[in-house]
């Protein structure tokens, strides 16, 4: 018989710092899309299924089954489902750690592919799922402690640290309203409703919110709406009309006004465009044979 002893030294780590606030899972129907958000935390989604594009800052990187995807607070950001293969994932909300690479400090969102690690990922992933749906005695522990497991594992793996979320985060006042913004954009909104909702002073709000996002409260409430429609533009056939009143503009020649500001084409212009990339897409040869 033969005995082998391991001597376990102990951590000069100590815990992560970190909170989870939320494990859910995902699954995109026909006639659901998701619109550009922020929080305020940290989110790792987990690609179980499908294909689709994930955006942020104006880039639509494609994304597939066992990607990872983690979104620092603050980056606003979107997921398109592929028609024929819709995604499905596991979304965490992390409170208190924000994710940096040693390459490039400043990025807000990383991508990786767990394919190899399948199994490893996804089994603490389903533990985290199964620990919450069942709330058994103690769940609370057991949650905190898988998780950290899971980063652990995840910063082994992949060359990126985990740091305190930056003390120069987005006032709370400004994350009201962005959020305030992503929830009520399709009604009529001015800076007197945000005021009022927010019971900030308009004055304030709008030297602030454009200090700290870049665009006044208003610009950023268009964009928002303009958003939203390239959306509908691409996956429903809806007339410019109903889109234009659906995304909360008061009349289709200001929705046309903005939308080409912002995007340097018209709404239809942009429809015909995104008809003609995803045919492309979907057959390679159509463009070789015009």
């Amino acid at each position: 018989m033969s005995n082998e002893i391991y001597e376990v030294p102990q951590s000069q780590r100590g815990h992560l710092t970190v909170k989870l606030l939320y494990i859910t899972k995902a699954k995109y129907d026909k006639d659901w899309h998701s619109t550009n958000h922020t929080h305020h935390f940290t989110e790792i989604l987990y690609i179980t299924k499908g294909k689709g594009t994930f955006i942020f800052s104006k880039k639509e990187i494609p994304v597939k089954e066992h990607d990872l995807i983690v979104i620092n607070p603050n980056a606003e950001h979107t997921e398109k489902s592929g028609a024929d293969h819709p995604l499905e994932y596991i979304a965490l909300g992390i409170q208190g750690l924000a994710f940096s690479s040693p390459d490039d400090p400043g990025l807000q969102v990383t991508f990786y592919n767990y394919k190899q690690e399948q199994n490893v990922y996804l089994f603490y992933l389903q533990q985290l799922i199964e620990e919450v749906e069942n709330q058994k005695e103690d769940y609370e522990l057991i949650i905190q402690d898988i998780l950290e497991i899971l980063l652990l594992k995840m910063m082994r793996k992949k060359a990126f640290n985990l740091e305190k979320t930056s003390t120069k985060k987005m006032s709370k006042d400004v994350a009201f309203i962005k959020n305030y913004i992503k929830q009520h954009f399709r009604e009529d909104i001015n800076l007197d409703t945000l005021a009022e909702a927010g019971h900030i002073n308009k004055y304030y709000l709008a030297h602030s919110f454009k200090k700290s996002v870049g665009v006044s409260p208003i610009e950023y409430l268009i964009q928002t709406r303009i958003r939203e429609s390239e959306i509908l533009l691409e996956t429903t056939n809806y007339p410019i009309s109903d889109i234009s009143t659906i995304t909360g503009f008061s009349s289709q020649s200001f929705f046309a006004q903005s939308f080409k500001r912002v995007t340097n084409q018209s709404p239809s212009q942009y429809r015909k465009a995104e008809k003609y990339k995803k045919t492309i897409l979907e057959n390679p040869k159509a463009s070789k044979d015009k």
